[in-house]
């Protein structure tokens, strides 16, 4: 059984509903209206920032000219902001808090453009690109019709692009392929610290919280015998256990469910965790 929420609307004086996709956990929107080519930016501005989703039925390609459009107007009110602010005496804290939060403020209005997809991924707009490979990547088998937002669909798009192409590893001479949800490689500081780092031990190490699985690789590449690479979300485990097998280091390297730590001790532990300086 799905265990999607649903979305609502009315649409040609008839009440409409499909499950609603958001990898953020974000809410399904209350007010849906439905708009076309002849909305105009500033008209979607308005609605989005008064909390009012618009559910695209116009062409494909000028709904990605309005989600700029929309980047646009919301960047220039926060440097209007930012001026304003700019001799303000604040704690470093505080400014950071605002400035999480005007980012927080620019998801909520760019992520007001929604868009269908159909039960077999397909979009329902004039010059829409093919996503259905990049779809099944994400989400699996398409069962029911379902509603995101065009930003987090062309974020899909561009995870299967990096998917498609993999990441290029120095310290690896290959590249990683990371899956849609997993974090990607792009910055490579923390590969060459364990590329080049003394080992204490090649006897046995962990990974903790391996993601695509590059740090587990680069340790058997430098000939770590046993590396134990943990995750607990079932993307990045099964991204690993690909980039693992595709780079022929299954033999030194197991994949394992876990939340943080495997049993057992290792003489090295290795971590690169999802970070953030301040209230998240």
């Amino acid at each position: 059984m799905n265990d999607l929420p649903v979305i609502g609307w009315t649409e040609s004086g008839e009440p409409r509903s499909a499950l609603w996709r958001s990898e953020g956990g974000v809410l399904a929107p209350t007010r849906v209206v439905i708009a076309n080519d002849n909305l105009g930016a500033d008209d979607a501005y308005r609605l989005a920032c008064e909390g009012t989703a618009i559910l695209w039925r116009g062409d494909f390609d000028n709904a990605r000219q309005l989600l700029q459009a929309l980047s646009r107007r919301v960047e220039h009110k926060q440097r209007s902001r930012q001026r304003k602010d700019s001799k303000s005496t604040r704690p470093l804290a505080e400014t950071f808090h605002l400035y999480r939060q005007s980012q927080a403020q620019r998801a909520h209005i760019l992520g007001m453009l929604l868009v269908t997809l159909e039960s077999d991924y397909r979009i329902p707009l004039r010059r829409a690109p093919d996503v259905q490979q990049a779809c099944m990547e994400a989400y699996g088998p398409g069962e029911q019709a379902s509603v995101l937002s065009l930003r987090e669909l062309l974020g899909l798009i561009g995870a299967h692009e990096w998917r498609k192409k993999g990441v290029p590893i120095p310290a690896l001479d290959d590249r990683i392929h990371p899956h849609y949800g997993v974090f990607s490689p792009v910055r490579g500081e923390y590969v060459t610290l364990v590329a080049e780092a003394p080992l204490p031990s090649l006897e046995l190490a962990f990974d903790v919280g391996t993601g695509t699985g590059v740090l587990a690789a680069v340790l058997a590449r430098r000939g770590v015998v046993r590396v134990v690479a943990t995750d607990k979300d079932p993307r990045a485990l099964a991204c690993a256990r690909e980039n693992i097998l595709r780079l022929g280091l299954s033999g030194q390297v197991e994949i394992v469910s876990a939340n943080l730590f495997p049993e057992g001790r290792a003489p090295l532990i290795v971590c690169n965790p999802p970070w953030i300086p301040a209230r998240p």
